[in-house]
């Protein structure tokens, strides 16, 4: 059983950490600082961990689905979605990206603070190694979302992807300019060691 180990802020609003549940850092909170939610949107939360940014676009979204392959993670989302007085608008599942969505099921805005770091095979054998831990170049996750997220994204539907430089932004880029989205940098912060986080913002032509 997974317990809360750290508790956090954003706002007004409060979210508790499970031991096995990907803490929110620099990237997470960089993705708040630049989300944007309308109303009535349906939203796709994809990796959900702690529940952070499903439960800050519910604010304003029509409805959240938040989706994430670690139990742990919606047990915590669900926690801190009650703690914070949005479980009337968000729902949940444990899935592997898109897996368990039926066919024809589409959303406005799909988020997905991905796993992008580059890792070893044994990086990604517990749950907090599979938040983060994107393959040998940190791209295994990100070209799946990319290759599959069109089915599943409403025509003039937006996509927030949140990634590292040590990932290769270009490619993700033209990756998505690939299948007919607009994609370009909304934001980005510099770490130390030459990354810098940065936060992609695609959209889907007509």
């Amino acid at each position: 059983m997974s317990y809360p180990t750290k508790r956090i802020s954003s706002g007004t609003y409060v979210f508790d950490v499970y031991e096995e549940v990907y803490e929110p850092a620099e990237d997470s909170f960089l993705f708040v600082d630049n989300l944007e939610v309308h109303a009535d949107e349906v939203v796709l939360d994809l990796g959900t961990g702690s529940g952070i940014l499903a439960v800050l676009a519910a604010k304003t979204a029509g409805s959240v689905v938040a989706v994430d392959l670690n139990p742990y993670a919606i047990r915590c989302a669900k926690e801190n979605a009650k703690h914070n007085r949005m479980m009337s608008k968000i729902s949940f599942l444990q899935s592997d990206l898109f897996s368990a969505f039926a066919a024809g099921t589409q959303f406005d805005v799909v988020l997905f603070n991905a796993p992008y770091l580059p890792s070893e095979k044994d990086e990604q054998d517990t749950w907090i190694g599979r938040s983060w831990a994107g393959g040998a170049n940190g791209r295994k996750i990100v070209d799946r979302f990319i290759a599959e997220t069109p089915r599943y994204l409403k025509l003039n539907g937006r996509i927030l992807l949140m990634q590292s430089t040590l990932t290769g932004i270009q490619e993700t880029l033209s990756k998505f300019n690939a299948v007919s989205f607009e994609a370009s940098i909304k934001a980005a912060q510099k770490l130390p060691f030459f990354e810098t986080l940065t936060l992609i913002e695609a959209k889907r032509n007509p």
